[in-house]
């Protein structure tokens, strides 16, 4: 064979790559960008076939990107086995908590030999299981077969085609550089872990944080406040991570850090969103009721913190957290407890 030839076949196996992006909402939307700009032909499923319509039809999903052109590459469908044939990699962009149920209806669907790849930053209400773990046992596939894609990624700021960058997440190295080489494109950059156990600790606990930082700024509490909750924030994700068997620079990079700093400070962020109402005053029904999209970190700061208990793991922010969203402790009053806590060392 020529050097041609072979080039020529390469360029058809790419042109061949094919993925399936289960949820047609913000981050799911994007993400299916981010493939298609990269080469891979998407089939991006929706539970409303009047959203898929107008995907199809217009390129543009009107309920989160208005302005974003989708590639030619993405196609939509109310059909979930269409979506799944032939997929390379499965995406996940569902809401955390709505995981099992619909995986449950989807796993005899999937492509045989497609790596699953988890979107979402929550842990299971109930089991405290991260969402790699829920798609192995739901699945019924091996840790090899389940990748994470996180970091510092505003849904918003992607469609846009800013510049960003990632981790794409697999206890087989071979599968997070293949995801890798699946979604790099001139604005979005991947890099690669295999550390899973950290990489998802760190997305899920950043929007418990995120939670407490809103709540600091509806309060009107200034920027040494909000740079000492992010901080301690990073060590308590820090310390239940470690407990959990993670590695500790993961919690430095884009999955730990990157990530807590953009859900924290920018005002596309949901949890920080949800905070800063009910830093002002709003009751959870109230703040609720004018969020127009899920913020894990509601649900999920009771599944850290009971992650965190298995563990033997202190974490008063987010124990703080759990406190104000859902037992309905005043923030100034949950404010003053975690202020008043004994004093210890900065690495205790």
């Amino acid at each position: 064979m020529s050097r041609q030839d072979g080039q020529q076949d390469r360029r058809q196996g790419e042109q061949r790559r094919k993925a399936a992006v289960f949820g047609t909402g913000s981050w799911g939307t994007a993400f299916a960008m981010v493939l298609a700009d990269a080469g891979v032909e998407v089939t991006l499923w929706g539970r409303r076939a009047e959203v898929v319509e107008q995907i199809n039809t217009t390129r543009r999903n009107p309920g989160y990107h208005p302005d974003t052109e989708l590639p030619a590459r993405v196609r939509a469908t109310t059909d979930p086995a269409e979506a799944a044939r032939d997929a390379e990699f499965t995406v996940l962009s569902v809401p955390s908590q709505t995981l099992r149920a619909n995986l449950e209806s989807w796993r005899g669907l999937l492509h045989p030999g497609t790596v699953l790849v988890s979107l979402m930053k929550g842990i299971e209400l109930g089991t405290a299981k991260r969402m790699s773990e829920v798609i192995e046992e739901v699945a019924g596939v091996p840790a090899e077969r389940v990748a994470v894609l996180t970091g510092p990624n505003l849904a918003r700021e992607i469609a846009a085609r800013q510049p960003a960058a990632a981790v794409a997440a697999c206890a087989d190295e071979e599968a997070a550089r293949a995801l890798q080489s699946a979604c790099h494109t001139p604005y979005f950059r991947p890099y690669t872990s295999t550390d899973v156990v950290g990489c998802e600790l760190g997305g899920a606990v950043k929007n418990v944080i995120a939670l407490a930082v809103g709540i600091a700024d509806g309060m009107g509490l200034g920027d040494n406040s909000k740079a000492s909750l992010i901080t301690r924030g990073l060590a308590e994700t820090t310390r239940l991570g470690l407990a959990m068997g993670a590695e500790a620079h993961t919690f430095a990079g884009l999955a730990g850090m990157g990530d807590l700093v953009a859900t924290c400070s920018s005002p596309l962020s949901r949890n920080h969103t949800f905070g800063t109402n009910l830093g002002r005053g709003m009751t959870l029904e109230e703040t609720i009721a004018v969020t127009e999209q899920t913020a894990e970190g509601v649900k999920s700061c009771q599944s850290v913190l009971d992650l965190a208990r298995r563990h033997g793991v202190e974490m008063p922010i987010t124990e703080t957290v759990v406190e104000i969203v859902h037992k309905g402790k005043p923030p100034l009053v949950a404010l003053k407890e975690l202020m008043a806590r004994s004093a210890k060392p900065e690495n205790g």
